[in-house]
């Protein structure tokens, strides 16, 4: 049916992972339109707290299965955390109104508002589909699932396993008693759902990534976590690559040299499977038009239409950095998509601070994030660190042993301990983790980088809660500061939104904008990474692309007043000396080593 390996024999359940930003949605799209075509019923999910599924088809889906007009045979479902969690509320509530005093009804709410239940809730939703024999799923031949950024949808298919495990064994009363309380009745189904994901038959995993050596990496590295929890039917997509420049254009040539360099040296634990390549496309990905190109095979007679002239300066990530740098101190938050350079821009930020003789703590909340690879050096006055799940899931449970648990007797210690395994545990652990780290920054500079849009707002709503809980626990005269009051002072945080000059991460850090106003944060500046626009290139492909960058670049600086626009370089800005250069008032653009 195609030339591409990874939709031949399609089984039922497709699954596209792999690093923010290197187009999961877009091929999951193309791939469910590509079986379409070929006369099967296909349902394309969303599992992305941050889906943008409907803005790909440029129709709103939501968590009911719809019909996409333009695709005969093609539906889509997109989970969304909070409506799943809200109905996942009254479904635990809905049988004790009435019968519970209103405050007892108030508490239990409360304890069902955090982002706990809304992992439990998208997670029942997947488990779901995975299990479903019923007429919801009958008439479909194939469910693609587009998911979340590799460390969220790595927690996603890993827990189904976990929660069994924690219902076999667990005997206690669990600290997310509320977001728990609907679960003993799903252990059949998270049964099902664990069978159905270590079946090769049923089961296949598309391990998406550019010509990159992060993005790579970051695949080799999820390859082995999923095959080791029975995930072992798994292919390659390398997706973008730039075709060889048919003009002398300094920057293509230098991004093909550095794409095939990352190609040769594919990292060893993925040598064994099945690998395709889609090449680059002069235009963005959005669009029927655009999906049914993208899995086509490029003709070798195409020739590209002349692109506008695309004329953009670069507005520096250095003036930004003279305005942050005054108070001294503070919290900066890069936020936004995953694949944008959130990573990159935290580091660059981080390092000029430090550069210039101030103490900086750069940290990630990232689940997949890899700043030592980014830094690849030491600079005085600069710690680095990273909030490990697993790492701060450990140290929670030993001080809560050690303190709660000092004075219970055996049982007691064990019926802790037991508690404490539940797979909620984990958003305790790193909200008091990140809660520490806000709490530095009244002293020296932190520079977070934030995981991508949709599991940053589960964090920010861990926050909020424990907000509320505090306020209520303290009354209206008691003087207090929680983290999410720092996070709404603008003298204390400045958040950054990093996207690219595309549309979908452009609506997506607009989306976020709006969803932090309303938790009462207001994004400080916005920063337009890797512009093609303002790198100037002359490869009509590459030209093409600059081109199609202006309105958004416009639609950003005409809409909001702080933005930086840094360009595409030619080499990653790995290293110490890279991200002082990319932080420079002008960025130096260093000759290209051909292959």
């Amino acid at each position: 049916m195609s030339h591409l390996q990874f939709l031949n024999e399609a089984p039922r359940f497709l699954f596209f992972t792999g690093k923010g930003g290197v187009g999961k949605t877009s091929l999951a799209c193309a791939s469910a339109i590509t079986l379409a075509g070929a006369g099967k019923r296909v349902l394309l999910v969303s599992t992305d707290p941050a889906s943008n599924v409907g803005q790909v088809f440029g129709l709103t889906i939501g968590n009911t299965i719809t019909d996409i007009p333009a695709v005969p045979g093609l539906s889509a479902l997109e989970i969304d955390p909070e409506q799943a969690a809200a109905a996942y509320r009254e479904r635990i509530i809905a049988p004790v109104r009435g019968l519970l005093p209103e405050a007892e009804l108030a508490t239990i709410t409360e304890q069902l508002s955090g982002s706990c239940t809304t992992e439990i809730a998208s997670f029942n939703e997947f488990t779901t589909l995975l299990t479903d024999d019923g007429a919801a799923l009958a008439g479909f031949d194939h469910v693609l699932f587009d998911t979340a950024p590799t460390g969220h949808t790595i927690r996603l298919l890993q827990l189904p396993g976990s929660w069994t495990e924690f219902l076999d064994d667990g005997k206690g009363d669990p600290s997310c008693l509320g977001p728990l309380s609907g679960l003993e009745k799903q252990r059949s189904m998270y049964a099902g759902a664990v069978a159905a994901l270590a079946d090769p038959a049923r089961t296949r995993l598309v391990l998406v990534a550019r010509a990159q050596r992060s993005t790579l990496a970051e695949i080799a590295r999820t390859h082995a976590e999923l095959a080791a929890i029975g995930l072992t039917t798994q292919h390659v997509v390398i997706n973008g690559v730039l075709p060889r420049p048919d003009v002398d254009d300094p920057l293509a040539q230098a991004i093909f040299d550095r794409e095939q360099r990352a190609i040769a040296h594919l990292p060893r634990e993925l040598q064994a499977l099945p690998v395709d390549y889609i090449e680059l496309k002069p235009t963005n990905i959005v669009g029927l038009g655009a999906l049914t190109d993208l899995l086509r095979p490029a003709s070798s007679d195409q020739q590209l239409e002349p692109a506008p002239a695309a004329d953009v300066d670069a507005a520096p990530l250095s003036a930004l950095i003279d305005e942050l740098e005054p108070q001294g101190h503070g919290l900066i938050m890069c936020m936004g998509k995953g694949g944008v350079g959130k990573t990159t821009v935290a580091a660059a930020i981080a390092v000029a601070l430090a550069s210039r003789g101030h103490q900086v703590h750069l940290t990630t909340t990232d689940p997949a994030a890899h700043l030592a690879e980014t830094l690849t050096g030491h600079l005085d006055n600069l710690t680095v660190s990273r909030i490990d799940p697993a790492e701060a899931t450990e140290q929670y449970r030993r001080r809560v042993l050690a303190t709660k648990g000092a004075h219970l007797d055996e049982q007691g210690r064990a019926t802790l301990a037991e508690d404490l395994r539940s797979p909620c545990t984990e958003e305790v652990a790193v909200f008091q983790a990140f809660s520490r780290v806000i709490n530095q920054s009244r002293r020296t500079f932190v520079v977070v980088d934030t995981a991508p849009t949709g599991h940053t707002l589960l964090l920010l709503d861990a926050t909020g809660s424990y907000h509320r809980e505090i306020a209520r626990q303290m009354g209206e005269q008691t003087s207090f500061t929680t983290p999410m009051m720092r996070l709404q002072n603008p003298d204390e945080t400045k958040v950054l939104l990093v996207t690219l000059a595309e549309t979908t991460p452009r609506l997506e850090a607009e989306g976020l904008q709006q969803d932090l106003q309303r938790a009462g944060i207001t994004p400080w500046a916005w920063v337009i990474n890797n512009s093609l626009a303002a790198a100037h290139p002359t490869s009509p492909l590459l030209a093409r692309r600059a081109a199609a960058e202006l309105d958004e670049i416009a639609a950003i600086t005409t809409t909001h007043d702080r933005v930086a626009v840094i360009p595409m370089l030619p080499a990653e800005p790995v290293g110490i000396s890279a991200l002082e250069n990319l932080a420079a008032s002008t960025p130096h653009v260093p000759t290209p080593i051909h292959l």
